[in-house]
């Protein structure tokens, strides 16, 4: 088995997350500068064994597609060229961040801890790959 990466897309920065070789716990990996993530991505795919990549839907209330879902849909048409074997699914990220958000004030994190934003996309990206792992057992 190979490890599954949630992607939580940003225009500015990217949260990844894997799993574990088995594929049963979901870690926060990093965050990357989106103009980088390509070329993370490159570099950890020669290291380790991907399955797969799971990449965050943002959706409205109302089950529409947000308006960051143009720069994702772009994106995925650069990973899908990249990585043709490597297949992408789509998991909704509804309240992701504001999870996240709750998940550093749970953990006891301090008020300027919480306003590192890489660490809540990393958190939102590990939301990402539990929900996935999830529905799929």
């Amino acid at each position: 088995m190979g490890r599954i990466i949630a992607i939580d897309y940003g225009t500015k920065r990217t949260g990844l997350a894997v799993t574990d070789p088995m594929q049963i716990i979901a870690s926060g990996l990093t965050t990357v500068d989106t103009k980088e993530l390509i070329q993370y991505l490159k570099t950890y795919t020669e290291e380790e064994k991907v399955e797969k990549f799971v990449v965050g839907e943002p959706k409205q209330m109302n089950n529409t597609a947000s308006e960051s879902e143009i720069h994702i849909q772009k994106f995925l048409e650069k990973l899908i060229k990249e990585f043709p074997n490597i297949p992408v699914v789509r998991v909704d990220e509804r309240f992701t961040s504001k999870m996240a958000f709750q998940t550093m004030i749970d953990s006891g994190l301090k008020k300027k801890q919480r306003q590192n934003k890489a660490l809540v996309d990393e958190i939102s990206a590990t939301l990402i790959l539990q929900s996935y792992l999830a529905s799929n057992f």
